[in-house]
């Protein structure tokens, strides 16, 4: 008796095992070997190492690289130029069921320039140190996201996961100057009404710690030029209401805002993204003269220009009235005009920002697709400059920010730009898990509908 029992208990036992691995093959996909992760480093480091840089991004080389990668995986492409010299790249992985809304994971092809001379590394060498780090400007914003996204795809093709949702992929241009001529004209446009998009994410920012960083709004750019004139004058003279005396007032009134607003991240009651910065971009005056400047001689006019940040939860008219009265009152002889002013409402006339709670099911299915690939994430966040994802909330849309790159130094457009390749390759483990789980998704009681119809 004691040896058919003994049998049955390895049958069973390996008819467990058999169970289980069956069941791994089948919920993920293989991790990439030795030689995989180096071909997969090595598809990177050729992309960072295209001059995308502004002002004079090479765009052409670009494309021709993206369109490569995407031929190698089977995506279906088309390249749309809104405006001539600047491509935006559109791939597509089609779903089973075209009646559902498409998702789309944007990002920007263009990098800010560098001074290679600040550099430990050259900044388009894409360098690999000892410690694993790639050194390249693009790594972190955000060269390492688009290729995420097409090696996700290409892992999950290979693991013979079918979408049902159809995926989009757009790779658009100069969103470093604004993206009026990418990603603003695409979501403008009728070839974004016929993708049917639902939900759209685009880049985030690096983390210190452990956690990713989830950014479900952003703060909006208002560039403001003050300008102050008054009588001219000996440059030994003292009077009252020089140009650059009321244009100092202004300053001095602007440093003391910012000083408040800058207190409230110190002492950790806001983050960055919940105050409203403002920065001095340049300081404009005085007379020129063959050796510099005038030195004996007081300025009729003087202005300076300011980088404001508006998070969507503050009081943009409080601000306005605020620059009238106090930055650039007209009892001062002063003037003011906005070279960029951003709107904080979307186009139905909400704050422009992305839901949170369990109303907006992709920002959950985020987090548990995140923690499915043994992530972890912080507090939500509103990004403290500006993305192309403005544009899609404006239309209404569901758009998250989100880079995968925990540990790491947030270094975008700063010198050194690196991000480790392990923390690279992790990020594709994680987009792998976000795809899958985005394309899947099918409302609640979609199938019931489905089946009656049927």
């Amino acid at each position: 008796m004691e040896k058919p029992c003994n049998f049955n208990l390895q049958f069973l036992l390996l008819h467990l095992l058999f169970l289980s691995l069956l069941l791994g093959l089948t919920n993920s996909t293989t991790a990439p070997n030795q030689d995989e992760q180096s071909r997969i480093i090595s598809r990177f480091q050729e992309y960072l190492q295209i001059n995308t840089a502004q002002p004079s991004p090479d765009y052409q080389k670009s494309t021709h690289f993206i369109l490569s990668q995407a031929n190698s995986i089977s995506l279906e492409s088309q390249v749309i130029e809104f405006v001539k010299g600047k491509p935006v790249v559109l791939l597509k992985w089609p779903g089973s069921d075209p009646s559902l809304p498409s998702v789309l994971l944007n990002s920007h092809t263009d990098v800010v320039p560098s001074e290679y001379s600040k550099w430990v590394h050259p900044p388009l060498g894409a360098h690999i140190d000892g410690e694993g780090n790639i050194f390249a400007r693009g790594t972190q914003d955000m060269k390492c996201v688009g290729m995420q996204y097409l090696e996700a795809i290409r892992r999950l093709k290979s693991s013979g996961f079918h979408p049902k949702r159809s995926l989009y992929l757009s790779f658009v241009p100069d969103e470093e100057i604004g993206g009026h001529d990418g990603a603003e004209k695409l979501a403008y446009s009728d070839v974004f009404k016929d993708l049917n998009v639902d939900v759209v994410l685009d880049e985030g920012l690096a983390s210190p710690d452990e956690n990713y960083r989830l950014f479900y709004g952003e703060r909006t750019p208002w560039w403001l030029v003050i300008k102050a004139t008054g009588a001219p004058g000996h440059g030994a003279k003292l009077y009252d209401n020089s140009a650059m005396e009321n244009l100092f007032k202004s300053i001095e009134s602007i440093r003391r805002f910012r000083a408040s607003q800058f207190d409230l991240v110190k002492a950790g009651l806001k983050a960055e993204g919940e105050v409203i910065s403002v920065n001095m971009a340049f300081l404009k005056a005085g007379i020129p003269s063959p050796t510099g400047f005038v030195m004996n001689l007081q300025p009729s006019e003087a202005e300076a220009g300011f980088d404001i940040r508006i998070p969507p939860t503050a009081n943009a008219e409080s601000l306005e009235k605020r620059i009238v009265e106090e930055w650039a009152p007209a009892s001062r002889n002063m003037t003011f005009e906005f070279k960029q002013k951003g709107t904080l409402h979307d186009n139905l006339g909400r704050p422009l920002q992305t839901a949170i709670d369990k109303s907006n099911p992709w920002w959950t299915l985020l987090e548990e697709a995140i923690k499915k690939a043994n992530g972890k994430i912080g507090k939500p966040e509103i990004f403290p400059a500006s993305t192309d994802a403005r544009y899609f909330r404006q239309l209404g849309l569901p758009a998250i920010g989100f880079s995968p790159m925990a540990n790491t130094p947030l270094l975008l457009h700063d010198h050194n730009e690196f991000l480790n390749q392990a923390e690279y390759l992790r990020g594709i483990d994680v987009y792998e898990s976000i795809i899958k789980a985005y394309t899947s998704y099918i409302p609640p009681g979609r199938d019931a509908v489905s089946r009656d119809e049927l």
